[in-house]
């Protein structure tokens, strides 16, 4: 299955609920999704078996990793049941979960269990100020630390930390993070703020380019280049030339992978997204709930992935939006 600019179908990430117990203001400004914000009822959520459902579909079509996202994903009940489903699905070699890391202490072992290969962790300082600042709530670093150790501890290994870094507001900390996962086995990946959504306050000044955070680490400890992990890999990775472990940059403003974008986006209620920056999604729930069979399902999911042409970030220029229509929030795709 292939998209008009010859890009293939490998990945699937897949929004459980679009709810969090964080309100970081790149992804979820508390002035936006307050208390009086409308969040998805239970019955506008995709079932474990629908999600399972279309994940069987899409991998007899090629897809092969699956990444398991929010909101906060760990708030969706008995997801180790979901996890349990997907890890059966013959064709899925890499089952991941991305998650802000408060309640993973507590899950890490029973996901293991379930058939979860790996986790990522959002951490955006170690500073308890800057972190305060950077999820707009009273969080401990501690707390995700803990969870970051569980997860290891439970075998979900290679644990990978990421970190938006937003000038001005925790790019002091850039040197912090690298330190303190230095010799250890997580591998920490620093991202740049993006322009994700409409309602994140994004501005091109705040964008602290991966070329600045690479100097800045390696006038501290030397680093190496290292070849991608795997086709169609985001994070340009790099080794401690000392041994110290490896970093990645993810660097979507700065540097665009859009030519090598494998990736799909479904959210909890059941829209199929093309781009992290797309204006709206493709419904599969009325599909699923329509009463049409897996061929139905897997002619819609060709139409729709054979008509993409996203490539948002490639056509960014400065501070310019060559979608200046609203677009969708992470909140509800995941990142």
């Amino acid at each position: 299955m292939l998209d008009r600019l010859q890009r293939p179908l490998r990945d699937l990430r897949i929004s459980v609920t679009d709810r969090c117990n964080l309100r970081c203001p790149y992804c979820m400004p508390r002035e936006v999704f307050g208390e009086g914000f409308r969040f998805l009822a239970r019955e506008e959520l995709l079932s474990f078996e629908e999600i399972t459902r279309v994940v069987t579909v899409m991998a007899a079509s090629g897809v092969t990793k699956i990444r398991l996202t929010g909101g906060e994903p760990l708030l969706r009940r008995d997801l180790e049941r979901l996890v349990e489903m997907l890890a059966r699905v013959d064709g899925v070699s890499d089952l991941a979960l991305t998650t802000n890391g408060l309640l993973l202490a507590r899950n890490a072992a029973r996901l293991r269990d379930a058939g979860l290969d790996r986790v990522t962790v959002s951490l955006d300082a170690l500073d308890p100020a800057a972190l305060r600042s950077m999820s707009d709530s009273p969080v401990s670093p501690e707390r995700i630390l803990e969870g970051i150790e569980a997860a290891g501890d439970a075998g979900l290994a290679p644990v990978k930390v990421n970190m938006v870094v937003r000038r001005g507001r925790n790019d002091h900390s850039v040197l912090d993070m690298a330190a303190r996962f230095r010799h250890r086995p997580e591998i920490i990946r620093f991202i740049e703020f993006m322009d994700v959504g409409s309602t994140n306050g994004w501005h091109a000044a705040e964008v602290v380019p991966a070329g600045e955070i690479l100097s800045t680490i390696e006038a501290r400890w030397p680093l190496q280049p290292l070849a991608p992990a795997r086709e169609g890999e985001v994070a340009t990775r790099y080794r401690y030339r000392d041994g110290g472990g490896e970093i990645g940059l993810i660097h979507s403003v700065s540097a665009p992978f859009c030519g090598s974008c494998t990736r799909a986006r479904l959210s909890a209620d059941g829209q199929l997204f093309t781009c992290l920056f797309a204006h709206g999604g493709h419904d599969l729930r009325g599909v699923l709930r329509g009463g049409g069979g897996d061929l139905e399902l897997e002619r819609r999911l060709s139409e729709i992935w054979e008509a993409r042409s996203d490539r948002y970030s490639a056509e960014r220029s400065g501070e310019s939006d060559p979608q200046p229509a609203p677009k969708v929030e992470m909140s509800y795709i995941g990142g």
